[in-house]
C-alpha cells in the first residue's frame, strides 16, 4: 500500500519521531486514551502528518468511547483507502493515506449516522489544524 520509494521513506524515518514511523509505516497503534488529538473539540481539519493531505474534518468528528479520535466520515471520498488486517485473526479493515500511503487505523460499521462509520485513528499520524478564528 505505500505509494513512497524506499529512498522516500527512508527519508521520512530520518524526519518523523520513532512512534510516528511505526505507526504510519509498520502498521503500530498508538495506546488508548493517549494521544491529545483525542479530546481535541475545536473545529478545523486532521491532515496526514506525513506528507499534509487533508483526511478528516472536525465536523464529522464524535467521541466514540474507543480511546482514538474517531470520525464518521472524510473529508473526501478519495481521502483514505483501506486494505483488509487479519493481524487479530478476525478480519478488520484498516486504513491509509491515499496520498502517500501511511498507516492510519482502521474503520469499523459501528458508527453513527447518517453513516453509520467510526473511522477510528491513531492520533499520532494526525496533523490538526484549527480553523482560522478570523478578528480584527
Amino acid at each position: 500500500m505505500p505509494k513512497l520509494t524506499d529512498a522516500e521513506i527512508d527519508a521520512l524515518k530520518a524526519r518523523l519521531d520513532p512512534e510516528t514511523y511505526a505507526i504510519a509505516f509498520e502498521e503500530g497503534t498508538e495506546r488508548a486514551f493517549t494521544h491529545p488529538l483525542n479530546a481535541e473539540k475545536r473545529g478545523g481539519a486532521y491532515h496526514c502528518k506525513v506528507c499534509g493531505e487533508a483526511l478528516f474534518s472536525a465536523a464529522h468528528k464524535y467521541e466514540s468511547g474507543s480511546g482514538w479520535p474517531s470520525f464518521y466520515d472524510v473529508m473526501a471520498s478519495d481521502a483514505v483507502e483501506t486494505k483488509t488486517d487479519f493481524r487479530l485473526r478476525l478480519p478488520r479493515t484498516e486504513i491509509h493515506c491515499a496520498n502517500c500511503g501511511a498507516h492510519l487505523g482502521h474503520v469499523f460499521s459501528d458508527g453513527p449516522r447518517p453513516t453509520g462509520q467510526r473511522y477510528c485513528t491513531n492520533g499520532t499520524v494526525l496533523d490538526f489544524r484549527p480553523e482560522e478564528t478570523g478578528g480584527a
